[in-house]
């Protein structure tokens, strides 16, 4: 059989096979994202080694252009008005969750005895999070309330915290270890942060302008497919982040296209095949030997990720005068975690080889066990949150 016979058969398959899990959700009551997850590994790797020798190329290219869609129609809903209703609220819950979690993670793990450079690094990937998980469980709730919004602002602003906390460490790092680059570390933090935003905004800004004039106030699929696609493939080039470069260029359109009635709602289907794909594969890449190999700091991690979470988000309450039960569920939904932090270890695993088999057996480890329950924690928030709203 032809290579391109092998991935279009494969690809079908995936496809049809990711739909059936929306059936066997309501019967189970697992979040689709999860069962994406544990059908990727069943077919991967991992389990009967079903998928074409190449699959790890197309996790690559659908990872980049999945998240490029997320975070354009993520980007699309803050508006001026969402951001000033709700923008107090996600900018105290993302700064100090991100913060607090950081510095839980890196005081616990020294308090454990960790090296200080690899106590830092670790604490660094803590305050990642998966924003495609949590906003596919979102959309799968149907929710549209004050915690879903301002949960969807969390994880918009969540990964440039994330990214900047990261760059830090990685400069902390190479001063305590002595044998990093201390500027280079804070260049490379620098251009995938500042490098995202520029290319939102350069794209955006003529976009906004553009669309939406053949069809008169709605762009056209052709249009939206062309701007995301476009941002995808300049973001590899240059090397910066998706998420934040099409979020980026999300936000500035619905800010700047007053002429858009409906912007870009067309591509909200169109996601959804890359969305199955790019779950489907990730679960394929899932290891269940890093999680046997996590061991003593493994856990130590992922106990400390999970108790300053919820710190930070009691502090944030605390602050903001939120209900104490609010920022639980917001807490729990912000557990899962997978790309952004398996892409920080590797990052940091070449940077610092002599902490490269614990970094990556942590990370690896604890990617597989907040990818599996962190969707079903997420959805039981919102649960709770939706029978508490019933009730009152």
């Amino acid at each position: 059989m032809s290579e391109h016979a092998t991935l279009l058969i494969a690809l079908g398959a995936l496809l049809l096979l990711g739909m059936a899990t929306d059936g066997i959700g309501k019967l189970t009551r697992l979040p689709r994202v999860t069962l994406l997850l544990l059908f990727g590994f069943a077919v991967g790797p991992g389990g009967l080694d079903l998928l074409p020798d190449r699959s790890e190329q197309w996790f690559e290219l659908i990872t980049t252009i999945a998240l490029t869609m997320i975070g354009f129609l993520l980007g699309g809903k803050l508006s001026r008005q969402g951001i000033f209703r709700h923008g107090r609220a996600v900018m105290g819950y993302s700064v100090l969750i991100a913060l607090l979690t950081s510095g839980g993670v890196i005081i616990g793990l020294l308090l454990l005895n960790t090296p200080p450079p690899l106590a830092v690094l670790l604490g660094a990937i803590a305050a990642a999070t998966d924003p495609a998980t949590t906003i596919e469980v979102i959309r799968e709730s149907g929710k549209d309330n004050r915690i879903t919004r301002t949960l969807l602002g969390i994880v918009a602003v969540d990964d440039a915290w994330g990214l900047i906390i990261f760059s830090v460490a990685l400069a902390v790092a190479a001063v305590l270890t002595g044998n990093g680059s201390l500027y280079q570390s804070i260049l490379h933090g620098v251009w995938d942060i500042g490098g995202a935003l520029l290319l939102g905004l350069a794209i955006g800004i003529p976009a906004a302008l553009l669309t939406g004039r053949l069809r008169p106030g709605e762009p056209t699929i052709l249009e939206a497919l062309g701007v995301v696609i476009l941002c995808a493939g300049l973001t590899d080039w240059l090397e910066v982040s998706p998420f934040l470069a099409a979020m980026t260029l999300g936000m500035v359109i619905v800010n700047l296209a007053r002429h858009h009635t409906r912007p870009f709602h067309v591509i909200d289907d169109f996601d959804r095949p890359f969305l199955v794909l790019f779950f489907v594969l990730a679960g394929a890449q899932l290891e269940l030997l890093g999680l046997l190999e996590i061991g003593l700091l493994g856990s130590a991690y992922v106990l400390l990720r999970v108790v300053s979470r919820f710190a930070g988000a009691w502090s944030a309450g605390a602050w903001l005068h939120t209900p104490v039960n609010e920022s639980n569920r917001l807490a729990l939904s912000l557990m899962p975690q997978a790309g952004v932090a398996m892409g920080m270890g590797l990052v940091a695993a070449e940077r610092y080889p002599e902490f490269s088999e614990t970094l990556i057996s942590v990370v690896i480890g604890s990617t597989v066990l907040f990818e599996i329950l962190g969707p079903i924690l997420t959805r039981r928030a919102l649960q709770a949150e939706t029978g508490k709203r019933s009730s009152e």
